[in-house]
């Protein structure tokens, strides 16, 4: 089939598909993520509880919904979809991913470091949660995990200015003010607005 010439006309391929089978839920899936990219979210959600009505091992439908309600400010809804997307995908890392995020939001900092290690497991290369991993390291005082973590994220996007911002806190954190006064220069040169009291701190240091 020629591929759709832009969204509305994949939106209609898909009315169409459902037409003829109502009970599929990867079409009612597509149909549902093409909604959420012209906004229409209502929709999309109607489309998403239909999807997972067909399919109810779809993961990612519940992610997405867990997406919605996330955009609505209902943090424990969004836990409540990204806890069913890994019930029935366990090594969904982006569940596991959206999990830690709302655990961080909330302040459950341990909570959060188990659901981002399981989202890191899966995908080593999930640049995100190893930088919200980073930082639930550095909110519990593991420093050298912290460390280790934001260089894992630099490798993966050496100009992730978050990771170079969060290398100057560590390394500020342990005294090693040469490393924390070389991550803190990237990150401004990356466009970050590191935190005035994290440059007066560096700066006062070297004065001594």
């Amino acid at each position: 089939m020629e591929k759709a010439k832009n969204v509305h006309e994949y939106i209609e391929r898909q009315r169409r598909a459902l037409a003829s089978n109502p009970d599929c839920g990867t079409s009612h899936y597509n149909l549902a993520v093409a909604l959420l990219g012209i906004k229409q979210y209502e929709e999309a959600e109607n489309e998403l509880f239909a999807a997972i009505d067909c399919s109810p091992g779809l993961a990612e439908a519940y992610v997405q919904l867990g997406g919605l309600r996330l955009r609505q400010g209902d943090l424990e809804s969004c836990l409540y979809f990204n806890r069913r997307a890994v019930r029935v995908k366990p090594g969904f890392s982006e569940g596991w991913g959206n999990i830690g995020f709302v655990h961080m939001q909330r302040g459950e900092v341990d909570e959060a470091i188990t659901a981002l290690e399981k989202a890191t497991h899966f995908n080593f290369r999930f640049i995100q949660a190893f930088a919200t991993l980073a930082n639930a390291y550095l909110a519990k005082g593991r420093i050298d995990d912290a460390i280790e973590t934001n260089h894992k994220v630099l490798k993966l996007a050496p100009d992730f200015a978050v990771a170079h911002n969060n290398l100057a806190i560590c390394y500020l954190e342990k005294s090693d003010l040469e490393k924390a006064r070389l991550h803190c220069g990237k990150a401004i040169d990356l466009g970050y607005e590191v935190a005035p009291e994290i440059q007066r701190e560096i700066e006062a240091d070297g004065e001594k």
